[in-house]
């Protein structure tokens, strides 16, 4: 797959309650190698004209474009999913980006369902991008786990060409993230760098400061000469100022560079080992 290094992008969401735009500025300030656009409700997300001009305001690539699929997200473009998905590919074309991150269907959508795995192909076969289907997580209640998702919350049970494996789901699912990346193989192309702590939430910690195998993950994917994607998906809508979401964001981005084989450790890496 070559020797170029593999790029680390920073996901919108994780400026999240800004808008993309601050996430452009953050990843070009931080030194993040682009961006992965959360498509949601901040207007500037929907607009590839819009985040095209973003990027070359900042000089920052758009690495990926996730597509809306989350509840929030439902009315998006178009209430139909197949429709979200294909403008999520559309926006990818047209912005450069060379992979597109979609959820599988919610287990109510039978008809996108039904034609999720033809429709992810032919996508791909029509435009070159990288539709890489996410690991999600069940819902916890009352001792007992409910999937929303169809077939399941794990994509390789079906089968795809591209993955995306997010390890903040993985700590909540209680999923071995190491064995999941080993099932995706070669077709792990892009990785959600966070973290977890196996609560039942999505917790999209700073790599390190949960339980999940970050490092082991990110040294495998660097191992195996990947070309795909690292981005960093973190939460910092708790952070106190733009101070400290700018230090969790370069410290996730230190993590990834460290443990990718980007950069030699140095003390304060020894201090903050997980």
């Amino acid at each position: 797959m070559g020797t170029a290094p593999i790029r680390v992008g920073l996901s919108t969401a994780s400026v999240w309650p800004q808008s993309a735009t601050a996430g452009f500025r953050l990843a070009a300030e931080l030194g993040y190698d682009g961006v992965e656009v959360m498509v949601w409700a901040d207007p500037i997300s929907q607009d590839p004209a819009a985040l095209g001009r973003r990027s070359r305001q900042t000089g920052v690539p758009v690495l990926a474009v996730h597509a809306p699929c989350l509840l929030i997200t439902q009315r998006i473009w178009s209430p139909r999913p197949e429709e979200r998905l294909r403008r999520s590919v559309l926006a990818a074309q047209d912005l450069g980006a060379s992979t597109v991150v979609v959820h599988p269907p919610f287990r109510w959508q039978k008809r996108y369902a039904e034609g999720f795995v033809e429709l992810v192909a032919e996508l791909e076969d029509s435009s070159g991008i990288a539709v890489a289907v996410e690991n999600m997580f069940p819902v916890r209640r009352f001792g007992g786990e409910l999937s929303a998702f169809h077939p399941s919350i794990d994509p390789t049970d079906v089968g795809h060409r591209n993955y995306t494996l997010d390890l903040s789901h993985t700590a909540a699912a209680g999923v071995d993230a190491v064995e999941l990346a080993r099932r995706m193989g070669a077709n792990l192309t892009h990785l959600h760098l966070a973290d977890g702590t196996g609560a039942p939430r999505d917790e999209h910690l700073v790599p390190g400061r949960g339980t999940q195998p970050c490092a082991e993950v990110c040294a495998s994917v660097a191992a195996a000469g990947s070309t795909g994607q690292v981005v960093v998906e973190i939460n910092t809508r708790r952070a106190r100022g733009q101070a400290e979401r700018a230090e969790d964001l370069r410290e996730a981005l230190r993590f990834a560079r460290l443990h990718l084989g980007q950069r030699p450790p140095t003390a304060d890496d020894r201090t903050t080992a997980p």
